[in-house]
């Protein structure tokens, strides 16, 4: 497997949204090398994508939006989940890709199909929250097993407040996987 480089992220989350498909989420913790196959992922624009926590403008929550590409955005859902996010484009454009599912590959037994239950199986949580996604310990990286998968596009899910936002296809997926949270 061949770790991606920044260069990866470095461009329009939509693309990198669907070419992380297929891609596996590497966390090596505790002596425990963990692996998913990523299914399932969302795409967030920017500021001006009403359902992007971006469109809230710079924030101490969202300041690594706001950073380079290549990092971590994790962030707290309903007081108790953690959701995944890396961030697209360059510095200050806040841009990110939400993981939203994963396949398991290697050392995880836990559900994977939803970003809460993803960042739990992974052992993902605020701590690493900015983290270099070009570090030996969280990454992601390219399986070369020239699988080919067939996208789906949908809607996001849970971002109805976000108007027109939230009817945009920017919900991307495996076809037929059955670790997608929801087809």
């Amino acid at each position: 497997m061949k770790k991606l480089t920044r260069a990866f992220y470095d461009r329009d989350p939509i693309v990198v949204a669907q070419e992380l498909l297929g891609k596996h989420l590497v966390h090596v913790t505790g002596g425990t090398e963990r692996v998913g196959r990523i299914v399932e992922v969302e795409a967030y624009l920017g500021p001006h994508d009403l359902a992007a926590h971006s469109a809230r403008g710079l924030t101490p929550r969202t300041r690594v939006m706001f950073g380079p590409p290549g990092h971590v955005y994790v962030y707290l859902i309903y007081g108790m989940h953690h959701c995944m996010n890396v961030v697209t484009q360059p510095e200050g454009v806040a841009s990110a890709v939400l993981l939203r599912a994963l396949e398991p590959v290697k050392n995880l037994e836990a559900k994977t199909s939803g970003p809460g239950l993803l960042c739990k199986a992974m052992h993902v949580d605020k701590r690493h929250n900015g983290h270099d996604l070009e570090s030996r310990d969280l990454y992601v990286a390219d399986p070369h097993d020239g699988a080919r998968i067939v996208i789906v596009k949908r809607p996001r899910i849970g971002v109805d407040y976000a108007k027109h936002w939230a009817r945009r296809l920017l919900r991307f997926y495996v076809k037929g996987n059955p670790h997608v949270s929801r087809p």
